[in-house]
């Protein structure tokens, strides 16, 4: 420890002298210090070997209580998919795998993420409630990378972070910003009524032991670290990248995202091969493993997350895409839906398609700081805001056995819904010692009821809040000081600003906004930081005058 730590002051000290600003200074000298004190190398592959079900089923796959398979997305933005008539790459990067589970089940056409970042909206759909109801409001971040985050000088046009100082005291380690061992998530619930639960991919929902995924419900995991992962090592001859110079977030990330992964309890490993293949790869093994009694398994890939990184195969096959990053982000998008294909093909081969519900969503929107346009098209907004171009995210669920096929639904529905509508599935019962938020969608789906599961769903970050109140859609900032009212009936892609015009329902809804928040806890954690998301530039483009922003906190 103390050579490491002597390793660590001398690598700092060379960094403070020449050559210091030339890297960008403070943030500069961080990054190198991440990378190459603090980075870690860890072992070789290892293989995983799953825990076997029984050789023969006690019941046929039709009897028994269906399989249930949660694939989420990381940052897949709306128009990156085919399903609607876009796509990435002008619609030229088919995903006919990812908008088969829509054509062959229900396509909720307003689903929402529970939050516009990924670990919050992580936590309500493991526990079917609104993640502020247990202070897990904000995204797991360290206090020096928000640090320098909030002081960098910002692109031109482009206001500067706020850091807060003041709220260093409330802080927490960054290991312990997990999942409150107090909640009861869908995997616990599922594991109490004899289904088996796998965990393959992201978390983000606590380092620690105690808020691993294994720790909460899950009988096996196959983890990522932190809240992400390389694709491949940075220099592998398979690898195509694109860093994105202009970007502080993606510089970290590539300083010190890791190459590794974690079987339950076990030493982190390097994968074989990209990570989206090998995350396939063990799903697959996953399915076959227990195809003789019910299981829940949460899939939750990393892409198309930053850092980009394509397979060279990927990339090579788009060719028709001259601009770089948007080819290697389209090639993350191809290589994603290929295997989701695979993970849908191997249900059909274990013979337990028709008893198997399938539910795909992203964790929140695209994100504006990989530069580049349309990817949430036609909404405006990214993550990190609560436009819709945050929030309104691919929400579909496929079980051939129980879900009509080519259904649509037009209500809102949330992520805390997946809670609820697997439990139902499952035939367990809901916790009845606390609210539980979700409802569940399998009714609407089969065509049994109608109207709305929600009439109003609200979302939450500091000072930032937001509740869509039937067609209506309220949004409140303190930075800038505005509020934005929506009529999404007529204008779903929030052009028209009615908040001047309707006083009167501006008034009402934000009581409805005080009366839920009234409901909710403080956080865990503070925010120590918040930044300026404009609405509709990516982070590549000069903001102007007029331009429309938020500041996000986390």
């Amino acid at each position: 420890m103390i050579k490491r730590l002597a390793i660590g002051l001398l690598a700092f000290l060379l960094l403070a002298g020449a050559g210091f600003y030339a890297i960008g200074g403070a943030s500069g000298a961080l990054l190198l210090y991440v990378k190459y004190v603090l980075r870690k190398d860890y072992g070789p592959t290892q293989e995983v070997n799953w825990q076997a079900g029984p050789a023969q089923a006690s019941a046929s796959a039709g009897r028994r209580p269906p399989n249930v398979i949660l694939i989420v997305a990381d940052d897949l933005g709306f128009n990156d998919i085919t399903l609607n008539g876009g796509g990435i790459g002008d619609g030229k990067v088919p995903t006919p795998n990812i908008d088969s589970i829509a054509r062959e089940g229900v396509d909720f056409r307003n689903g929402y993420s529970a939050n516009a970042t990924c670990a919050p909206s992580r936590a309500s759909m493991m526990t079917g409630r609104y993640a502020t109801r247990f202070g897990f409001e904000f995204t797991p971040t360290p206090k020096q990378f928000m640090k320098v985050i909030t002081k960098t000088t910002p692109r031109e046009g482009w206001p500067m972070a706020i850091y807060h100082p003041e709220r260093e005291s409330d802080l927490i380690p960054y290991e312990d910003m997990g999942l409150p061992t107090t909640e009861v998530t869908i995997a616990k619930l599922m594991q109490s009524t004899g289904y088996h639960t796998v965990h393959l991919g992201k978390w983000h929902l606590g380092d620690s032991p105690q808020f691993r995924s294994y720790a909460h419900g899950f009988d096996e995991s196959l983890s990522l670290m932190h809240g992400g992962s390389m694709f491949l090592p940075e220099n592998s001859p398979n690898v195509v990248n694109s860093k994105q110079e202009f970007d502080l977030i993606d510089k970290f990330l590539w300083a010190s995202a890791p190459w590794g992964i974690r079987h339950n309890a076990g030493e982190v490993f390097q994968p074989p091969k990209y990570m989206t293949d090998y995350l396939t790869d063990e799903a697959i093994k996953v399915v076959q493993a227990n195809k003789n009694r019910p299981f829940f398994m949460y899939l939750a890939y990393n892409a198309p997350h930053t850092p980009l990184q394509a397979t060279r195969e990927d990339y090579e096959a788009l060719s028709f895409i001259p601009d770089h990053t948007m080819r290697v982000y389209a090639a993350m998008i191809r290589s994603l839906d290929r295997n989701i294909g695979r993970v849908l093909q191997s249900l059909k081969d274990q013979g337990v398609d028709d008893n198997t519900l399938v539910i795909f969503t992203s964790d929140n929107g695209g994100a504006h700081y990989i530069g580049l346009d349309g990817i949430n098209s036609p909404y405006r907004g990214w993550k990190a805001t609560f436009f819709e171009g945050g929030i309104h995210v691919p929400f579909f669920m496929r079980w051939p056995a129980g879900i009509p096929k080519g259904a649509q639904v037009t209500a809102p529905v949330n992520h805390f819904d997946i809670f609820s509508t697997a439990a139902a599935a499952a035939g367990v019962t809901e916790p009845k010692d606390r609210p539980i938020d979700g409802a569940n969608l399998l009714p609407f789906a089969q065509g049994k009821a109608g109207g709305r599961p929600h009439e109003n769903i609200f979302w939450r970050t500091d000072s930032y809040r937001v509740v869509r109140s039937g067609d209506w859609k309220l949004q409140v900032s303190e930075r800038p000081k505005k509020d934005w009212l929506f009529d999404l009936a007529k204008d779903p892609t929030e052009k028209n600003n009615l908040a001047a015009t309707e006083p009167d329902r501006v008034a009402r809804m934000k009581a409805e906004l005080m009366a839920w928040d009234k409901a909710q806890s403080k956080p865990m954690w503070p925010s120590l930081g918040e930044g300026p998301i404009a609405i509709d530039k990516n982070l590549k483009q000069k903001l102007g005058a007029g331009d429309e922003y938020v500041f996000y906190a986390n």
